[in-house]
C-alpha cells in the first residue's frame, strides 16, 4: 500500500491555497493549510508534515523567517520544504536555500516542476 503524504499549504492567496489544495488532493495527499507563516508554524509543530509547500511573501513572518524557524524546530528540522515564490531574481533561489528551504518554485506554478520536486523529497 502506498503512504500518503501529509502536504501542508502556507499561502495567504486564497485562490492559490485553494487551487493547490485541489491539485494535490487529486493526487491523493493529504492536504493541510494555513493561512500565514504563524499558522503553518503551529501547524506543522502540532502535526509534523511530510513536506511543506512555502509561500515566501507571507504577511507578518516571510517565508524565509518561517523556513528558518522550521528548520531550527527538532520536529520539522528533516521536513522538506519548497519555496513557493513569485520572487524569480538572481539569487532569490540561493536565498531560499539558505533559510533551509529544499527547493525553489517560482510563480506562475509549472505543476509537473513542483510535482517532480514533491516525488523526490518524499522519497524514502
Amino acid at each position: 500500500m502506498m503512504k500518503e503524504y501529509r502536504i501542508l499549504i502556507v499561502e495567504d492567496n486564497d485562490a492559490l491555497r485553494e487551487m493547490f489544495r485541489r491539485r494535490l488532493i487529486r493526487r491523493k495527499y493529504n492536504v493541510e493549510l494555513a493561512n500565514d507563516g504563524e499558522e503553518g508554524l503551529v501547524k506543522a509543530a502540532e502535526h509534523p508534515p511530510d513536506l511543506i509547500l512555502l509561500d515566501m511573501s507571507l504577511p507578518g513572518k516571510n517565508g524565509w523567517t518561517i523556513a528558518s524557524e522550521l528548520k531550527s524546530k527538532s520536529q520539522t528540522k528533516n521536513t522538506p520544504i519548497i519555496a513557493i515564490t513569485a520572487h524569480a531574481m538572481r539569487g532569490d533561489r540561493e536565498r531560499a536555500l539558505q533559510a533551509g528551504c529544499d527547493d525553489y518554485i517560482s510563480k506562475p506554478i509549472n505543476f509537473q516542476n513542483l510535482y517532480a520536486a514533491m516525488d523526490r523529497l518524499l522519497q524514502p
